[in-house]
């Protein structure tokens, strides 16, 4: 998904020369194509969050659109007050992509391990967040991301992810993607929403659901988290007795919550079912596919939370 991002990155680079990339003094090896290609739009501020969200705001101002780049947390949780402040208060073309969402790091500990990035992010007014679920939705997020104005954070898996796309023709913030619909094929029915690089994942537990438990699903990816669409998400109220929504993520503030803020305000029957973290940090270490199964994100484990829930 990373290289999706920087891929993409040159080629709008390459066209609007108002287009800069920062980084925290890491990613040599993936971003190494964009700064030999776009020398004079590329700068490395070192180890120093704060000071490159700063930058970032100072070069927007002046009528730049910024990409600063680093790992999970730090461009984000390291740098809070700065974005707050000196970006979104501003409405700047800032835009903060954070590579390794959720577990992707976990064999670093939870200091590299975002899992509150979503909730902090979507809580600052005017902050447009992106959580794209494979390389496709990345880079259409990339190219989104740079025509959309004012602050956006974009949150990418750092690769080897699921690619479920082939291609996305017509991407657009705020708006979600439907995957797949198996509820033709059976009686019991619900409508399944993630968000990010857990997409790969709903998607296997989608054909567990079909195959095993004679369950159909709605499948939608959600790309934006803020604005989120509504109008999808009161649709699969209107349609189903069960909607679930999956996240690597706290789901305290995250995309399930997102969800059922519209949900609450509804006034539709619909139970809604947020599978994701709940609420703890992460004390054990090892790789994203063992803590997912650690913490009940394995295909196998949304299948049979969602089973358990509907028989």
């Amino acid at each position: 998904m990373r290289d999706s991002f920087v891929k993409t990155l040159i080629d709008i680079a390459k066209q609007n020369p108002n287009v800069e990339l920062l980084t925290g003094d890491l990613g040599f090896g993936v971003l190494k194509p964009f700064y030999e290609q776009c020398p004079n739009q590329f700068t490395n501020v070192g180890i120093a969050e704060q000071n490159m969200a700063g930058i970032a705001a100072g070069m927007a101002s002046l009528g730049k659109t910024v990409f600063v780049y680093s790992i999970a947390n730090f461009p984000t949780l390291r740098c809070l007050e700065q974005i707050r402040n000196d970006c979104a208060y501003h409405r700047l073309n800032v835009k903060i992509v954070s590579v390794g969402g959720g577990f992707t790091y976990g064999a670093l500990g939870m200091t590299h391990q975002a899992t509150e990035d979503i909730a902090v992010m979507r809580a600052l007014p005017d902050v447009a967040v992106l959580c794209p679920g494979d390389l496709v939705e990345a880079a259409a997020a990339t190219r989104a991301a740079t025509a959309w104005p004012g602050t956006v954070y974009l949150r990418l898996g750092r690769g080897g992810e699921m690619r479920v796309h082939h291609v996305i023709d017509d991407f657009k913030i705020g708006k979600a993607i439907k995957i797949a619909d198996t509820t033709d094929l059976h009686d019991k029915k619900t409508a399944i929403l993630s968000t990010g690089a857990i997409l790969g994942e709903v998607c296997e537990a989608t054909t567990i659901l079909s195959s095993k438990f004679g369950i159909g699903t709605e499948q939608f990816s959600f790309p934006t988290v803020k604005p989120i669409d509504k109008e999808c998400i009161l649709k699969c109220c209107q349609k189903y007795d069960w909607v679930f929504t999956v996240e690597e993520h706290n789901v305290v503030g995250g995309f399930g919550s997102a969800v059922a803020e519209v949900t609450s305000e509804s006034g539709l029957p619909t139970r809604l079912i947020r599978i994701g973290i709940n609420d703890q940090y992460c004390h054990i270490v090892g790789s994203q596919k063992y803590l997912r199964n650690q913490f009940g994100l394995s295909a196998k484990s949304i299948s049979q939370r969602i089973a358990d829930t509907l028989m």
